[in-house]
């Protein structure tokens, strides 16, 4: 079963590192991983998506990632209600003939086309994982040269008035 883990933590060298080896150690496949700094530049947010065997294999990371120094906060977010957005860069051979074509594929997706080459154009599509998917199965019958994805970033919706009043984290000085 795949699951969605977010964690916050301070933004020092090294802290991903360790995070990636609890995940390891316990033999999770990180099918993908999201790292960035948040609104507060001491502190990064790391979006994983693994595959797991079983809950208490993950509870037990979870417990593990939570004793560690440099993390604040970890949930997995995989049954909550969610934002989810990848972003994917595709290269695609586009002879001057194919481009309108390809162009008109892109649109429904609100993929953009962010690069021509004498024989290729690169797209820009945002959106959860599903669209990307779609649109690249669309793409592959023109050839991809290239294909970049970041992973899933997500966010825990704020559908409750309590959700704006609790910080996210706090901050260690």
């Amino acid at each position: 079963m795949k699951r969605t883990i977010v964690a916050t933590v301070n933004n020092t060298s090294g802290v991903m590192n360790r995070i990636t080896g609890l995940f390891a150690r316990r033999q999770f496949n990180i099918d993908s991983i999201t790292v960035g700094m948040t609104e507060n530049p001491s502190v990064s947010r790391m979006t994983f998506v693994v595959s797991v065997d079983n809950q208490r294999g993950l509870d037990q990371v979870i417990k593990q990632l939570n004793k560690q120094v440099d993390v604040l906060k970890v949930r997995d977010i995989t049954d909550d209600a969610t934002v989810e957005r990848e972003l994917a860069l595709v290269k695609v051979v586009a002879a001057p003939q194919h481009r309108g074509e390809i162009s008109a594929l892109a649109e429904p997706f609100r993929a953009s086309i962010i690069d021509v080459g004498r024989e290729s154009i690169t797209l820009q599509v945002t959106g959860d994982q599903q669209k990307v998917e779609a649109l690249i199965d669309l793409l592959k019958p023109y050839g991809i040269k290239e294909l970049a994805r970041t992973g899933i970033t997500a966010f825990k919706r704020g559908t409750k008035k309590s959700d704006l009043e609790t910080p996210k984290y706090s901050i260690i000085h």
